[in-house]
């Protein structure tokens, strides 16, 4: 029995080093390749919601885009190594007070780990692997690549995966043809958007974009976000709105 035990421990622990090593591959593997599908992309086509997406390299994404994801889900974004401890304190202490409601505070790092690697239901063994993932795709990829794939894999509709498809979706146009107001309605979708719809236009979203737009304006002479943003480093930030 004692010999059994023992070939099992070995056994896991090859597995485990297996395993380990296969995922690193693939974060590597994935600083430079387009994840293939993720479980959310699979939930919702299993779930009858469809899969729209077209994965697009971040020179054919409006700098607009990448603008309004941050202005909108991350303004710190170029400023923290994944993660926001400060507003982390606050959402868990938002939480303690009001049991049934759930305050979030992931930054653009912890979603794109999230919405890669993992599933959506809130767990501890998942917010366990998102930190894992986060730090990684942090060390590995860096805050340009994060923002590309986040823009390329963000839900972003009902069965709508990624800002091409949605600028296809809602708009009839390429990612790269995004206005400043359309990518802003686009990004304030984002905390939930199967309810808060783009198109018909949800309350949410007409209360939450005119919000985006400012928070763009004040970010964008910051020289760390120009940095990240996608789209040929030419273009201006500052299109007129449309």
């Amino acid at each position: 029995m004692k010999n059994f035990f023992v070939r099992v421990w070995r056994f896991c622990k090859k597995l485990f080093l297996i395993l380990f090593i296969l995922q690193f591959v693939y974060i590597i593997m994935l600083k430079w390749i387009n994840p293939p599908v993720t479980l959310t992309q699979l939930g919702s086509l299993l779930g009858g919601n469809g899969l729209k997406r077209d994965y697009v390299a971040a020179d054919k994404i409006s700098p607009n885009a990448g603008l309004a994801v941050i202005a909108s889900e991350d303004q710190l974004f170029t400023d923290h190594n994944g993660f926001d401890w400060k507003s982390i304190q606050k959402a868990i202490e938002k939480n303690q007070k009001k049991k049934n409601r759930i305050v979030g505070a992931s930054t653009i790092s912890q979603q794109t780990a999230k919405n890669v690697f993992l599933w959506q239901r809130r767990n501890w063994l998942r917010k366990g692997l998102e930190t894992y993932f986060t730090f990684m795709i942090e060390w590995i990829w860096g805050k340009e690549r994060i923002l590309e794939v986040y823009l390329n894999v963000a839900e972003m509709g009902k069965g709508v995966f990624g800002i091409e498809a949605a600028a296809q979706h809602y708009f009839k146009k390429s990612a790269a043809k995004l206005s400043r107001t359309e990518a802003a309605m686009i990004a304030s979708s984002l905390p939930n958007p199967v309810r808060y719809t783009v198109k018909p236009l949800s309350r949410f979203v007409a209360v939450r974009y005119p919000w985006v737009l400012l928070q763009m304006n004040n970010l964008q002479g910051d020289a760390d976000i120009k940095d990240v943003l996608p789209g040929p480093r030419a273009r201006a930030t500052n299109s007129p709105s449309k």
